[in-house]
C-alpha cells in the first residue's frame, strides 16, 4: 500500500461533527474510521464513577452515522477510550449502544473490546519492584494509594488495537488508550512508519482543531512513506502551517519530541508544507524504540463529599480586601470545627485570580465586581453541607476594615444557597509502570454482532 487514509470525524465522540463535512470526507475513501472518545482534562469524576462523559443521546446519533458509513463500505471503526475514561463500564456502556444500534438496523459484523483495567495487586508488584515512576502526580506512588484506589486503567498503545485488526474485527471498542494510537493503528499494520502515524495521529484526535476556524469536526489525513497530508473535510475550513504546526505543539512538555508506550516520536527535523489553500504536507517526522516499555496508569480514589455555593460581590471595599477577609474566613471555621471535623476550604474568586490563581500576573486593578464560589469537601454530604453554609454565613456577616455597608455582603446565586455536590475524587495514581510488554495486558474479547 503507497497511500493510506484515516478518517477522524471529531475530537471526542458525542461532542458533534458536521454531516456534510463527514460526507465529503468519506469521498476521500479512508481505510478507516478513527475517533477518540475520552481523555483525563474533564478529571477524575468519569473514571471513578463509571458515567459517561458525553450523553447517550449524543453518542448514539454519532455512532449511528458512523457505523452506517463504515459498514456499508467495508472498513474498520475505531474507538478509544470509550466512554470518558476507558473503563471496563465504558467499554460495555459503548458496546450495548452498538449492540442496540445493530439490532435496530440489522446489521451483523464482528465486534472486539479491548479492557484496559488493571488490577490492584499488580500495581502493587510494580511498585515493590520499582517499576512505577513518578510522571505528573504531586508525589511518589505509595502502597496507602493503590489500596485506597477504586478503580485502575493504563493507557494502551497501538498493539492492543493492531490485534484487533488482525482479528478481523470491523468494531472496536478500546478501552483508554493513548488517543495517537487510536489512529495510527491502521497505518502501522500496514506497514507504515509509526513516526509519521503516530504523529498524524496526535493530530488527527482533536478532529478539525488544526484547522482554520477550529472546530470539532471532520479531518483527513493521508499517509505514505515520506509524510502526510491533512485536509478538513469542511469546505469552509482550511489548514495552514500555522494551525497544523501549533496543533503539533498541543499538550506536549516538550514541543521536538512526544512519549508512548514504547517509543518517541521525534519532531526535531519535522519539516511543514503548504501545498494549496486547504491542505497541508508534514514531514521528518522519525521515531525512537525506547526500553523499558512503559505505560500511563491513572487510578481514583473518593475524599469525601462537596458542597458549593455561588455568589456575587459588588462591594468595592470588599473586593479591595478579599485576600485578608478570605483568610480571616478560613481561620473563624478552623477555629470553630477544626478539631470536629476534618474538612477542605476553597474559595474561587472569579474575576481576580480566579483561573490562574498564584500564577496570575497581572495586578494592575481591582475589577467592579467578583464571582465568589465557595467550596466544601467533608466526610460526609450533611457535614459538607452544613459546613458550607457556615462558612458563606461567616462571610455574609463578616465586619471588615474599610467596611461601609453592612447589610450583607453576598448576593447569592440560588436558594438554597449551597449545592450538594455529591461525592468528590482525585487522581490517587497519575504515574507510569514499566512492564514486559503482552497481549494480555490488554484483553480482547471478540463477538458476533
Amino acid at each position: 500500500m503507497e497511500q493510506i487514509t484515516i478518517l477522524t470525524p471529531t475530537g471526542t465522540l458525542g461532542y458533534g461533527f458536521d454531516p456534510d463535512a463527514f460526507a465529503r470526507g468519506m469521498t476521500f475513501r479512508p481505510a478507516a474510521i478513527a475517533v477518540d472518545a475520552g481523555s483525563t482534562d474533564p478529571g477524575p469524576y468519569y473514571l471513578a464513577t463509571g458515567k459517561p462523559l458525553a450523553p447517550r443521546i449524543a453518542v448514539e446519533g454519532e455512532l449511528e452515522q458512523l457505523l452506517t458509513a463504515a459498514l456499508s463500505t467495508h472498513i474498520p471503526l475505531i474507538v478509544g477510550s470509550c466512554g470518558g475514561s476507558g473503563s471496563s463500564t465504558h467499554v460495555a456502556w459503548t458496546a450495548n449502544i452498538v449492540r442496540d444500534l445493530a439490532r435496530k438496523h440489522g446489521w451483523h459484523f464482528k465486534m472486539a473490546t479491548i479492557q484496559a483495567e488493571f488490577s490492584k495487586d499488580f500495581v502493587r508488584s510494580a511498585l515493590r519492584a520499582g517499576k512505577i515512576v513518578n510522571f505528573e502526580s504531586e508525589k511518589q506512588l505509595t502502597d496507602d494509594d493503590i489500596q485506597k484506589s477504586n478503580i485502575i486503567v493504563a493507557q494502551m498503545g497501538p498493539e492492543p488495537i493492531i490485534a484487533a485488526l488482525k482479528s478481523g474485527a470491523q468494531v472496536i471498542l478500546a478501552g483508554r488508550a493513548c488517543d495517537d494510537a487510536v489512529i495510527a493503528a491502521m497505518p502501522i499494520l500496514e506497514g507504515f512508519d509509526p513516526g509519521p502515524s503516530l504523529h498524524m495521529g496526535k493530530i488527527l484526535e482533536c478532529g478539525a482543531f488544526c484547522s482554520v476556524p477550529f472546530a470539532m469536526d471532520v479531518i483527513v489525513g493521508r499517509l505514505d512513506a515520506t509524510g502526510f497530508i491533512l485536509e478538513p473535510g469542511s469546505l469552509t475550513r482550511r489548514c495552514t502551517i500555522v494551525s497544523v504546526a501549533g496543533h503539533s505543539l498541543y499538550e506536549r512538555e516538550n514541543p521536538f519530541m512526544q512519549r508512548g508506550p514504547g517509543g518517541r516520536v521525534e519532531m526535531g527535523a519535522t519539516q511543514f508544507e503548504q501545498l494549496d489553500d486547504r491542505r497541508v504536507r508534514v514531514t521528518g517526522t522519525r521515531y525512537e524504540s525506547e526500553t523499558p516499555y512503559r505505560l500511563k496508569l491513572e487510578g481514583t480514589r473518593q475524599i469525601g463529599f462537596r458542597s458549593v455555593c455561588v455568589a456575587g460581590v459588588r462591594c468595592p471595599t470588599m473586593i479591595e480586601r478579599m485576600d485578608q477577609i478570605l483568610s480571616d474566613i478560613r481561620g473563624k471555621m478552623q477555629a470553630k470545627f477544626g478539631d470536629a471535623s476534618e474538612f477542605t476550604l476553597l474559595f474561587h474568586s472569579y474575576g481576580k485570580n480566579g483561573v490562574m490563581g498564584s500564577l496570575e500576573k497581572l495586578h494592575n486593578s481591582l475589577p467592579y465586581e467578583l464571582g465568589l464560589v465557595t467550596e466544601v469537601i467533608a466526610p460526609t454530604q450533611e457535614v459538607a453541607t452544613g459546613l458550607c453554609h457556615v462558612a458563606t454565613g461567616m462571610l455574609l456577616h463578616h465586619s471588615y476594615d474599610g467596611q461601609k455597608n453592612n447589610a450583607g455582603n453576598l448576593a447569592f446565586l440560588y436558594s438554597p444557597s449551597e449545592i450538594d455536590a455529591g461525592p468528590a475524587y482525585v487522581f490517587s495514581i497519575y504515574h507510569l509502570v514499566e512492564v514486559d510488554y503482552r497481549p494480555e495486558l490488554f484483553p480482547i474479547t471478540m463477538e458476533n454482532v
